[in-house]
């Protein structure tokens, strides 16, 4: 583990540890190092507010400025449960509970508080700056949407105080070209939360700019020797079946709709329509390579917060 990641992810401890001293209840998850700095989950009966970050901040540099050291104690399994169970760390006993049989359980502590880790750490709070919380975003525990829903602090961390403003001012500047942003100003599209997430509104100006795209991209496939195709946006089930995509996708597709006592499906992909034209007739080798091409709507059943406007 490089240096930086080192730094980052100490950084989630002292935030951890902050936060439980402010906000006492508050339930640990997981707070990894990542790209651009640290998040870290809590289970918090309070909703965290830009203005809480400040709070939470300041309490970090208490912390930092007190080079508490990083130590790592070796538990047993029995032993680590007794001392997670004892603080109601809910989410901690249960990748306890997932850790192999036998294997040592390492638990790292910074002053009173103490966390569930493999490491390593820094060598004491005081190496750490030139960092700064940015936001809070909800996280289902694990990824799973029918688990609790935590709120997830996230924050900046870099080795020097202007890496950490070049990337702040470059986050600023890519936020004021935000798609979702310019799209609603130069009334390119909207999205509506009668229609749902990911189905778009083209206005004329974007239908335009669409239009200009969409034909740029025709004529680039003509020219490279592909025909032009269109197929419909729903097919009879069994169509997905037979493609596997109901088998292996169908927590990427939408619920089968029923008409006449048959059931049909949105579209997730273009390829099983294409493989129809395809044999819609005999073909020869001499005929091959068939290029088919298509700017075909799918429907993607995407999780709740993976859609971000047109991606």
């Amino acid at each position: 583990m490089q240096n930086l990641e080192i730094k980052r992810h100490s950084l989630s401890h002292i935030m951890a540890e902050a936060v439980q001293a402010l906000f006492p209840g508050a339930k640990l998850g997981i707070g990894p190092a990542i790209d651009n700095g640290f998040y870290y989950d809590f289970l918090s009966d309070h909703k965290f507010t830009p203005e809480d970050l400040k709070t939470i901040e300041a309490k970090m540099k208490e912390i930092i400025k007190a080079r508490r050291p990083f130590v790592c104690k070796n538990l047993t399994r029995e032993e680590a449960v007794k001392f997670f169970k004892d603080r109601g760390e809910i989410f901690k006993l249960e990748l306890i509970d997932d850790l192999p049989a036998g294997e040592q359980i390492s638990v790292y502590a910074n002053g009173d508080f103490s966390d569930l880790c493999r490491g390593p750490h820094i060598e004491h709070t005081g190496l750490i700056n030139n960092f700064k919380l940015t936001h809070v975003a909800g996280a289902y525990w694990r990824g799973d949407e029918k688990r609790p829903q935590l709120q997830r602090i996230y924050g900046l961390a870099f080795d020097s105080k202007d890496e950490l403003n070049a990337y702040i001012k470059q986050q600023e500047e890519a936020a004021k070209r935000d798609h979702r942003k310019l799209g609603a100003e130069l009334q390119l599209f909207s999205i509506n939360d009668d229609i749902g997430p990911g189905l778009i509104l083209w206005h004329p100006k974007g239908g335009a700019l669409r239009k200009i795209v969409e034909d740029w991209i025709r004529n680039e496939n003509i020219k490279r020797g592909y025909d032009i195709i269109f197929t419909p946006h729903i097919a009879r089930l069994h169509l997905w079946q037979k493609s596997g995509h109901a088998d292996f996708y169908k927590e990427n597709m939408f619920s089968p709709i029923e008409v006449d006592e048959q059931e049909y499906q949105l579209k997730p992909m273009n390829c099983p329509f294409h493989i129809a034209v395809y044999q819609s007739q005999l073909r020869s080798y001499r005929d091959l390579p068939l290029r088919l091409a298509e700017l075909g709507t799918v429907y993607r059943y995407e999780r709740s917060g993976v859609l971000h406007g047109l991606l």
